[in-house]
């Protein structure tokens, strides 16, 4: 792994990084995260009793949307071809949350780790602006990659992450 920053040119000022001789390659990011809440808000979620409709399927349309359009969010992405996104949301009792995972495709010069990123990202936003009239305590945390493949870095998993 480099120390070097690649977003930095040598006087420390951000640049884009130029990725055009790079070979195209699959690109598969996994990322999660998860909606912290009371235990009678995921009841009202679950039970599809929350004031602005179907939370689930919103949230999914979000991140769907937000992991298309990551280069507009995050200033030095590159716009990339994305050919699959797929974001998981699942109950979790035990925990008082809602668990997030979006799963991205591409061939590209780059990975589509910010796309995931952003999409668990956005899925969150949006599960907590539909329930917020019955909980503003809710919480987005660790939004995390869980695994990339492709490109010249290879595979890399996190461990403990199954």
């Amino acid at each position: 792994m480099s120390d070097r920053l690649t977003h930095l040119d040598e006087q420390g000022r951000a640049r884009m990084v130029d990725v055009g001789e790079k070979p195209i390659s699959e690109r598969v990011c996994v990322a999660r995260g998860a909606v912290r809440m009371a235990a009678e808000t995921l009841a009202a979620l679950t039970e599809g009793r929350t004031p602005k409709g179907d939370v689930f399927a919103t949230a999914r349309i979000a991140g769907i949307q937000a992991a298309k359009r990551t280069d507009e969010w995050i200033p030095l992405a590159h716009p990339l071809p994305v050919e699959s996104i797929e974001i998981e949301l699942s109950p979790d009792p035990d925990g008082c949350a809602v668990q997030i995972q979006a799963t991205v495709r591409a061939h590209a010069r780059t990975g589509v780790e910010m796309e995931a990123m952003v999409a668990v990202s956005a899925a969150g936003l949006v599960i907590y602006d539909m329930c917020k009239a019955i909980d503003r305590g809710m919480s987005v945390e660790a939004v995390r990659l869980v695994s990339k493949t492709g490109g010249k870095s290879g595979s890399w998993k996190r461990a403990g992450e199954g």
